[in-house]
Protein backbone atom coordinates (compact mmCIF):
# COMPACT_ATOMS: atom_id res chain seq x y z
CA UNK A 1 0.00 0.00 0.00
CA UNK A 2 1.51 3.28 -1.08
CA UNK A 3 1.51 6.22 1.30
CA UNK A 4 0.32 8.35 -1.60
CA UNK A 5 -3.04 6.62 -1.30
CA UNK A 6 -3.42 7.34 2.42
CA UNK A 7 -4.73 10.40 4.24
CA UNK A 8 -5.10 10.70 8.00
CA UNK A 9 -7.20 13.06 10.11
CA UNK A 10 -6.61 13.93 13.75
CA UNK A 11 -9.56 14.92 15.93
CA UNK A 12 -8.33 16.17 19.31
CA UNK A 13 -11.36 16.35 21.60
CA UNK A 14 -11.97 16.82 25.30
CA UNK A 15 -12.67 13.16 26.03
CA UNK A 16 -11.10 11.33 23.07
CA UNK A 17 -8.31 11.79 20.56
CA UNK A 18 -9.14 10.01 17.30
CA UNK A 19 -6.85 9.25 14.38
CA UNK A 20 -8.81 8.14 11.30
CA UNK A 21 -7.07 6.64 8.28
CA UNK A 22 -8.70 6.91 4.87
CA UNK A 23 -7.65 5.21 1.64
CA UNK A 24 -8.15 6.65 -1.83
CA UNK A 25 -8.23 3.84 -4.37
CA UNK A 26 -9.32 4.28 -8.01
CA UNK A 27 -11.52 7.23 -7.18
CA UNK A 28 -13.23 5.58 -4.23
CA UNK A 29 -12.71 6.47 -0.58
CA UNK A 30 -12.86 4.11 2.39
CA UNK A 31 -12.03 4.22 6.08
CA UNK A 32 -9.42 1.53 6.74
CA UNK A 33 -8.29 2.29 10.27
CA UNK A 34 -9.33 4.12 13.42
CA UNK A 35 -7.25 4.81 16.50
CA UNK A 36 -8.73 6.20 19.69
CA UNK A 37 -7.27 7.18 23.05
CA UNK A 38 -8.55 8.86 26.17
CA UNK A 39 -7.81 12.56 25.98
CA UNK A 40 -5.63 14.02 28.70
CA UNK A 41 -4.62 17.66 28.90
CA UNK A 42 -7.77 19.04 27.22
CA UNK A 43 -10.40 21.01 29.14
CA UNK A 44 -13.54 22.36 27.48
CA UNK A 45 -11.97 21.93 24.07
CA UNK A 46 -8.77 23.85 24.91
CA UNK A 47 -5.27 22.48 25.47
CA UNK A 48 -4.19 22.95 29.10
CA UNK A 49 -1.29 20.47 29.27
CA UNK A 50 1.06 20.03 26.29
CA UNK A 51 2.80 16.84 27.45
CA UNK A 52 -0.40 14.98 28.32
CA UNK A 53 -1.98 15.97 25.02
CA UNK A 54 1.11 14.77 23.12
CA UNK A 55 0.89 11.41 24.89
CA UNK A 56 -2.80 11.07 23.98
CA UNK A 57 -2.04 11.86 20.33
CA UNK A 58 0.73 9.27 20.25
CA UNK A 59 -1.55 6.64 21.80
CA UNK A 60 -4.30 7.26 19.24
CA UNK A 61 -1.88 7.22 16.30
CA UNK A 62 -0.16 4.05 17.56
CA UNK A 63 -3.56 2.38 17.85
CA UNK A 64 -4.43 3.32 14.26
CA UNK A 65 -1.02 2.21 12.97
CA UNK A 66 -1.35 -1.22 14.59
CA UNK A 67 -4.80 -1.67 13.07
CA UNK A 68 -3.64 -1.01 9.51
CA UNK A 69 0.02 -1.97 9.68
CA UNK A 70 1.45 1.26 8.28
CA UNK A 71 3.40 4.17 9.72
CA UNK A 72 1.64 7.54 9.92
CA UNK A 73 3.86 10.55 9.30
CA UNK A 74 1.49 13.29 8.04
CA UNK A 75 -1.96 14.30 9.25
CA UNK A 76 -4.72 16.78 8.56
CA UNK A 77 -5.60 18.34 11.91
CA UNK A 78 -9.13 19.36 12.80
CA UNK A 79 -9.57 22.62 14.70
CA UNK A 80 -12.57 24.06 16.51
CA UNK A 81 -13.43 26.00 19.65
CA UNK A 82 -14.47 29.44 20.79
CA UNK A 83 -11.38 31.06 19.24
CA UNK A 84 -12.71 30.54 15.70
CA UNK A 85 -14.09 33.58 13.88
CA UNK A 86 -15.58 34.23 10.43
CA UNK A 87 -15.50 37.38 8.35
CA UNK A 88 -16.50 38.21 4.78
CA UNK A 89 -13.94 39.24 2.18
CA UNK A 90 -13.73 40.10 -1.51
CA UNK A 91 -10.94 39.50 -4.00
CA UNK A 92 -10.44 40.71 -7.58
CA UNK A 93 -7.82 39.76 -10.20
CA UNK A 94 -7.38 39.94 -13.96
CA UNK A 95 -7.34 36.62 -15.79
CA UNK A 96 -3.69 35.90 -16.67
CA UNK A 97 -3.94 33.50 -19.62
CA UNK A 98 -3.64 34.99 -23.09
CA UNK A 99 -6.73 33.10 -24.28
CA UNK A 100 -8.63 34.43 -21.20
CA UNK A 101 -9.44 30.94 -19.98
CA UNK A 102 -9.64 30.84 -16.18
CA UNK A 103 -7.22 28.29 -14.75
CA UNK A 104 -5.95 27.03 -11.41
CA UNK A 105 -3.45 29.88 -11.08
CA UNK A 106 -6.25 32.46 -11.36
CA UNK A 107 -8.20 30.69 -8.61
CA UNK A 108 -5.14 30.74 -6.37
CA UNK A 109 -4.47 34.42 -7.04
CA UNK A 110 -8.04 35.57 -6.40
CA UNK A 111 -8.19 33.60 -3.11
CA UNK A 112 -4.86 35.14 -2.10
CA UNK A 113 -6.32 38.56 -2.92
CA UNK A 114 -9.27 37.79 -0.64
CA UNK A 115 -6.83 37.05 2.20
CA UNK A 116 -5.66 40.66 2.23
CA UNK A 117 -7.79 41.83 5.16
CA UNK A 118 -7.09 43.74 8.34
CA UNK A 119 -6.70 41.36 11.28
CA UNK A 120 -5.93 41.98 14.96
CA UNK A 121 -2.34 41.00 15.84
CA UNK A 122 -3.52 37.99 17.86
CA UNK A 123 -5.52 36.45 14.96
CA UNK A 124 -4.34 34.08 12.24
CA UNK A 125 -6.01 33.05 8.97
CA UNK A 126 -6.81 29.32 8.95
CA UNK A 127 -8.73 28.96 5.72
CA UNK A 128 -10.51 30.83 2.92
CA UNK A 129 -13.84 29.44 1.73
CA UNK A 130 -15.29 30.75 -1.53
CA UNK A 131 -19.00 31.58 -1.35
CA UNK A 132 -19.25 32.40 -5.04
CA UNK A 133 -17.15 33.57 -7.96
CA UNK A 134 -18.01 36.44 -10.31
CA UNK A 135 -16.72 36.41 -13.91
CA UNK A 136 -17.10 39.74 -15.75
CA UNK A 137 -20.12 40.61 -13.62
CA UNK A 138 -21.82 37.20 -13.90
CA UNK A 139 -22.60 36.05 -10.35
CA UNK A 140 -23.45 32.72 -8.77
CA UNK A 141 -20.52 30.74 -10.19
CA UNK A 142 -19.21 27.95 -7.95
CA UNK A 143 -16.31 26.76 -10.12
CA UNK A 144 -15.04 29.13 -12.83
CA UNK A 145 -12.23 26.87 -14.09
CA UNK A 146 -12.34 26.61 -17.87
CA UNK A 147 -14.61 29.63 -18.32
CA UNK A 148 -13.62 32.59 -20.50
CA UNK A 149 -13.37 36.00 -18.87
CA UNK A 150 -11.26 39.07 -18.22
CA UNK A 151 -12.07 39.91 -14.59
CA UNK A 152 -12.37 37.28 -11.85
CA UNK A 153 -13.84 38.09 -8.44
CA UNK A 154 -14.58 36.01 -5.38
CA UNK A 155 -16.82 36.53 -2.39
CA UNK A 156 -15.25 34.53 0.40
CA UNK A 157 -15.45 33.68 4.07
CA UNK A 158 -12.17 34.14 5.97
CA UNK A 159 -11.82 31.65 8.84
CA UNK A 160 -9.53 32.94 11.58
CA UNK A 161 -8.34 31.65 14.93
CA UNK A 162 -6.35 32.81 17.93
CA UNK A 163 -2.61 32.52 17.27
CA UNK A 164 -1.85 31.04 20.68
CA UNK A 165 -4.52 28.33 20.30
CA UNK A 166 -3.26 27.44 16.81
CA UNK A 167 0.36 27.37 17.96
CA UNK A 168 -0.39 25.12 20.94
CA UNK A 169 -2.35 22.71 18.74
CA UNK A 170 0.40 22.51 16.12
CA UNK A 171 3.08 22.22 18.81
CA UNK A 172 1.34 19.17 20.31
CA UNK A 173 1.06 17.44 16.93
CA UNK A 174 4.67 18.17 16.03
CA UNK A 175 5.97 16.96 19.42
CA UNK A 176 4.06 13.72 18.77
CA UNK A 177 6.36 13.21 15.76
CA UNK A 178 3.83 14.11 13.05
CA UNK A 179 3.90 16.62 10.19
CA UNK A 180 0.85 18.83 9.71
CA UNK A 181 -0.45 18.87 6.14
CA UNK A 182 -3.11 21.45 6.89
CA UNK A 183 -5.58 22.70 9.45
CA UNK A 184 -9.24 22.02 8.66
CA UNK A 185 -12.17 23.64 10.44
CA UNK A 186 -14.05 20.64 11.81
CA UNK A 187 -17.45 22.32 11.54
CA UNK A 188 -16.82 22.89 7.83
CA UNK A 189 -15.72 19.31 7.21
CA UNK A 190 -18.55 17.82 9.25
CA UNK A 191 -21.04 20.04 7.43
CA UNK A 192 -19.80 18.85 4.03
CA UNK A 193 -20.20 15.26 5.21
CA UNK A 194 -23.42 15.40 7.23
CA UNK A 195 -25.56 18.01 5.46
CA UNK A 196 -27.38 17.55 2.19
CA UNK A 197 -27.09 20.10 -0.61
CA UNK A 198 -30.57 21.46 0.15
CA UNK A 199 -29.84 21.76 3.87
CA UNK A 200 -26.72 23.81 3.16
CA UNK A 201 -28.54 25.99 0.61
CA UNK A 202 -31.83 26.63 2.44
CA UNK A 203 -30.23 27.04 5.84
CA UNK A 204 -29.58 24.66 8.74
CA UNK A 205 -27.65 24.39 11.99
CA UNK A 206 -25.00 21.75 12.64
CA UNK A 207 -24.57 21.10 16.36
CA UNK A 208 -21.57 19.08 17.55
CA UNK A 209 -22.04 18.18 21.23
CA UNK A 210 -18.76 16.90 22.58
CA UNK A 211 -17.64 16.16 26.10
CA UNK A 212 -16.36 19.59 27.10
CA UNK A 213 -17.86 21.94 24.54
CA UNK A 214 -20.63 22.31 21.99
CA UNK A 215 -19.86 23.75 18.56
CA UNK A 216 -22.61 25.44 16.56
CA UNK A 217 -22.24 26.07 12.83
CA UNK A 218 -24.91 27.76 10.70
CA UNK A 219 -24.93 26.88 7.00
CA UNK A 220 -26.70 29.06 4.48
CA UNK A 221 -26.45 29.67 0.72
CA UNK A 222 -24.31 26.57 0.32
CA UNK A 223 -21.55 27.36 2.81
CA UNK A 224 -20.81 28.10 6.45
CA UNK A 225 -22.25 31.44 7.53
CA UNK A 226 -21.66 31.63 11.30
CA UNK A 227 -20.06 29.62 14.05
CA UNK A 228 -19.96 29.67 17.82
CA UNK A 229 -18.91 27.50 20.74
CA UNK A 230 -20.50 26.90 24.15
CA UNK A 231 -18.42 25.60 27.08
CA UNK A 232 -20.92 22.86 27.93
CA UNK A 233 -21.22 19.22 26.90
CA UNK A 234 -21.38 15.60 27.99
CA UNK A 235 -18.96 16.11 30.89
CA UNK A 236 -21.59 18.22 32.61
CA UNK A 237 -24.03 15.30 32.43
CA UNK A 238 -21.37 13.03 33.93
CA UNK A 239 -20.67 15.49 36.75
CA UNK A 240 -24.39 15.75 37.52
CA UNK A 241 -24.60 11.96 37.79
CA UNK A 242 -21.55 11.87 40.08
CA UNK A 243 -23.11 14.47 42.41
CA UNK A 244 -26.59 12.98 42.25
CA UNK A 245 -25.52 9.41 42.96
CA UNK A 246 -22.67 10.45 45.30
CA UNK A 247 -20.15 8.41 43.35
CA UNK A 248 -16.82 8.82 41.57
CA UNK A 249 -16.67 10.55 38.19
CA UNK A 250 -15.21 7.44 36.51
CA UNK A 251 -18.12 5.34 37.72
CA UNK A 252 -20.58 8.04 36.73
CA UNK A 253 -19.19 8.00 33.17
CA UNK A 254 -19.54 4.21 32.94
CA UNK A 255 -23.09 4.36 34.25
CA UNK A 256 -23.96 7.11 31.78
CA UNK A 257 -22.64 5.12 28.82
CA UNK A 258 -24.33 1.86 29.83
CA UNK A 259 -27.63 2.98 31.37
CA UNK A 260 -27.98 6.65 30.44
CA UNK A 261 -31.31 7.86 29.07
CA UNK A 262 -32.13 11.51 28.43
CA UNK A 263 -35.92 11.05 28.55
CA UNK A 264 -37.66 9.89 31.72
CA UNK A 265 -40.63 8.58 29.73
CA UNK A 266 -38.31 6.07 28.02
CA UNK A 267 -36.43 5.01 31.16
CA UNK A 268 -37.12 1.52 32.48
CA UNK A 269 -37.99 1.24 36.20
CA UNK A 270 -36.93 -2.43 36.27
CA UNK A 271 -33.40 -1.78 34.95
CA UNK A 272 -31.15 -1.42 37.99
CA UNK A 273 -27.44 -0.90 38.65
CA UNK A 274 -25.17 -0.43 41.64
CA UNK A 275 -22.52 2.20 42.32
CA UNK A 276 -20.00 2.59 45.14
CA UNK A 277 -20.69 5.68 47.23
CA UNK A 278 -17.92 8.20 47.83
CA UNK A 279 -16.24 7.81 51.22
CA UNK A 280 -17.27 4.19 51.73
CA UNK A 281 -17.19 0.76 50.15
CA UNK A 282 -20.95 0.44 50.35
CA UNK A 283 -22.82 -0.10 47.08
CA UNK A 284 -26.23 1.44 46.53
CA UNK A 285 -28.75 0.36 43.94
CA UNK A 286 -30.47 2.78 41.54
CA UNK A 287 -32.87 2.40 38.63
CA UNK A 288 -32.64 3.81 35.13
CA UNK A 289 -35.50 6.14 36.08
CA UNK A 290 -33.37 7.59 38.90
CA UNK A 291 -30.60 8.20 36.39
CA UNK A 292 -32.93 9.79 33.82
CA UNK A 293 -34.24 12.18 36.48
CA UNK A 294 -30.70 13.54 36.75
CA UNK A 295 -29.81 13.47 33.05
CA UNK A 296 -32.96 14.93 31.45
CA UNK A 297 -32.82 18.42 33.06
CA UNK A 298 -29.18 18.90 32.05
CA UNK A 299 -29.81 17.78 28.45
CA UNK A 300 -32.80 20.14 28.28
CA UNK A 301 -30.58 22.98 29.48
CA UNK A 302 -27.93 22.20 26.84
CA UNK A 303 -30.47 22.43 24.01
CA UNK A 304 -32.04 25.54 25.51
CA UNK A 305 -28.61 27.23 25.47
CA UNK A 306 -28.07 26.04 21.88
CA UNK A 307 -31.35 27.60 20.76
CA UNK A 308 -30.55 30.89 22.49
CA UNK A 309 -27.07 30.98 20.93
CA UNK A 310 -28.48 30.44 17.44
CA UNK A 311 -30.87 33.34 18.05
CA UNK A 312 -27.94 35.48 19.23
CA UNK A 313 -26.15 34.73 15.98
CA UNK A 314 -29.15 36.22 14.18
CA UNK A 315 -30.95 33.08 13.00
CA UNK A 316 -34.38 32.20 14.33
CA UNK A 317 -36.05 29.69 12.01
CA UNK A 318 -34.04 27.87 9.37
CA UNK A 319 -35.86 25.49 6.97
CA UNK A 320 -33.21 22.79 7.31
CA UNK A 321 -33.61 22.59 11.09
CA UNK A 322 -30.92 21.16 13.36
CA UNK A 323 -28.48 18.34 12.60
CA UNK A 324 -26.89 16.82 15.70
CA UNK A 325 -23.54 15.09 15.94
CA UNK A 326 -20.88 14.38 18.55
CA UNK A 327 -20.50 11.58 21.07
CA UNK A 328 -23.07 12.93 23.54
CA UNK A 329 -26.00 12.62 21.11
CA UNK A 330 -25.63 8.82 21.06
CA UNK A 331 -27.48 8.61 24.37
CA UNK A 332 -31.06 7.29 24.04
CA UNK A 333 -33.70 10.02 24.33
CA UNK A 334 -31.45 12.91 23.24
CA UNK A 335 -33.23 13.27 19.90
CA UNK A 336 -36.67 13.53 21.54
CA UNK A 337 -35.47 16.09 24.08
CA UNK A 338 -33.86 18.12 21.30
CA UNK A 339 -37.06 18.12 19.24
CA UNK A 340 -39.00 19.41 22.23
CA UNK A 341 -36.53 22.12 23.24
CA UNK A 342 -35.56 23.36 19.77
CA UNK A 343 -39.11 23.27 18.37
CA UNK A 344 -37.77 22.42 14.91
CA UNK A 345 -36.93 19.44 12.74
CA UNK A 346 -33.99 17.57 14.27
CA UNK A 347 -31.98 14.59 13.10
CA UNK A 348 -28.76 12.87 14.14
CA UNK A 349 -25.94 12.60 11.58
CA UNK A 350 -23.88 9.41 11.47
CA UNK A 351 -20.97 8.76 9.02
CA UNK A 352 -21.89 6.09 6.48
CA UNK A 353 -18.59 4.23 6.60
CA UNK A 354 -17.85 0.84 8.15
CA UNK A 355 -16.14 1.14 11.52
CA UNK A 356 -17.11 4.75 12.20
CA UNK A 357 -20.92 4.60 12.26
CA UNK A 358 -21.16 6.71 15.39
CA UNK A 359 -21.92 10.45 15.79
CA UNK A 360 -18.65 10.87 17.67
CA UNK A 361 -16.68 10.20 14.47
CA UNK A 362 -18.50 12.74 12.29
CA UNK A 363 -15.93 15.53 12.76
CA UNK A 364 -12.89 13.32 12.13
CA UNK A 365 -14.41 11.69 9.05
CA UNK A 366 -15.63 15.13 7.93
CA UNK A 367 -12.03 16.38 7.82
CA UNK A 368 -11.12 13.54 5.44
CA UNK A 369 -14.29 14.07 3.41
CA UNK A 370 -13.45 17.74 2.96
CA UNK A 371 -9.96 16.86 1.72
CA UNK A 372 -11.21 14.19 -0.70
CA UNK A 373 -14.02 16.40 -2.01
CA UNK A 374 -11.59 19.14 -3.00
CA UNK A 375 -9.17 16.66 -4.55
CA UNK A 376 -11.97 15.34 -6.75
CA UNK A 377 -12.90 18.86 -7.83
CA UNK A 378 -9.31 19.50 -8.86
CA UNK A 379 -8.88 16.20 -10.67
CA UNK A 380 -12.10 16.75 -12.61
CA UNK A 381 -11.10 20.22 -13.78
CA UNK A 382 -7.37 19.66 -14.21
CA UNK A 383 -6.69 16.18 -15.60
CA UNK A 384 -3.05 17.02 -16.19
CA UNK A 385 -2.40 17.05 -12.45
CA UNK A 386 -4.83 14.28 -11.53
CA UNK A 387 -2.64 11.64 -9.91
CA UNK A 388 -2.15 10.14 -6.49
CA UNK A 389 0.26 12.87 -5.44
CA UNK A 390 -2.75 15.17 -5.25
CA UNK A 391 -3.72 13.39 -2.05
CA UNK A 392 -0.76 15.05 -0.37
CA UNK A 393 -1.65 18.55 -1.51
CA UNK A 394 -3.29 21.13 0.70
CA UNK A 395 -6.82 21.36 -0.61
CA UNK A 396 -8.86 23.61 1.63
CA UNK A 397 -7.03 26.66 0.34
CA UNK A 398 -4.82 26.34 -2.78
CA UNK A 399 -1.13 26.86 -2.07
CA UNK A 400 2.10 26.49 -3.98
CA UNK A 401 3.24 22.95 -4.70
CA UNK A 402 5.99 21.71 -2.39
CA UNK A 403 9.39 22.13 -3.96
CA UNK A 404 11.34 20.19 -1.37
CA UNK A 405 10.72 17.65 1.36
CA UNK A 406 11.35 20.19 4.08
CA UNK A 407 8.57 20.88 6.55
CA UNK A 408 8.32 24.53 5.63
CA UNK A 409 7.93 23.69 1.95
CA UNK A 410 5.26 21.10 2.63
CA UNK A 411 3.15 23.54 4.59
CA UNK A 412 4.31 27.04 3.72
CA UNK A 413 1.21 28.91 4.80
CA UNK A 414 1.05 27.73 8.40
CA UNK A 415 4.70 27.16 9.24
CA UNK A 416 5.99 30.43 7.81
CA UNK A 417 3.32 32.37 9.66
CA UNK A 418 4.21 30.56 12.89
CA UNK A 419 7.83 31.69 12.55
CA UNK A 420 6.63 35.29 12.73
CA UNK A 421 4.02 34.63 15.38
CA UNK A 422 5.90 35.39 18.56
CA UNK A 423 7.78 38.36 17.13
CA UNK A 424 4.45 40.14 16.85
CA UNK A 425 3.83 39.78 20.57
CA UNK A 426 7.16 41.38 21.54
Amino acid sequence: MSNNDIIVSLDIGTSKVRAIIGEVNNGTFNIIGVGSADSEGIRKGAIVDIDQTVQSIRSAVDHAERMVGIQISEVYVGISGNTIGLQSSHGVVAVSNEDREIGEEDIERVLKAAEVVALPPDREIIDVVAKQYVVDGLEGIHDPRGMIGVRLEVEAIIITGAKTAIHNLLRCVEKAGLKIKDLVLMSLGAGQLALSKDEKTMGSVLVDIGAGSTTIAVFEAGTIAATSSLPIGGEFVTNDIAYGLRTLTDQAEKVKLKYGCALMADAAPDVTFKVVRIGSNVEKEFTQEDLAAIVEPRVQEIFHLIREEVKRLGYSELPGGYILTGGTVSMPGVLQVAQGELAASVRIAVPDYIGVRDPGYTSGVGVLHNVIRNIRVRSTNNTASANTSNVKKTVNRPKANPATNSESAQNPGIIERLKKMFSEFI
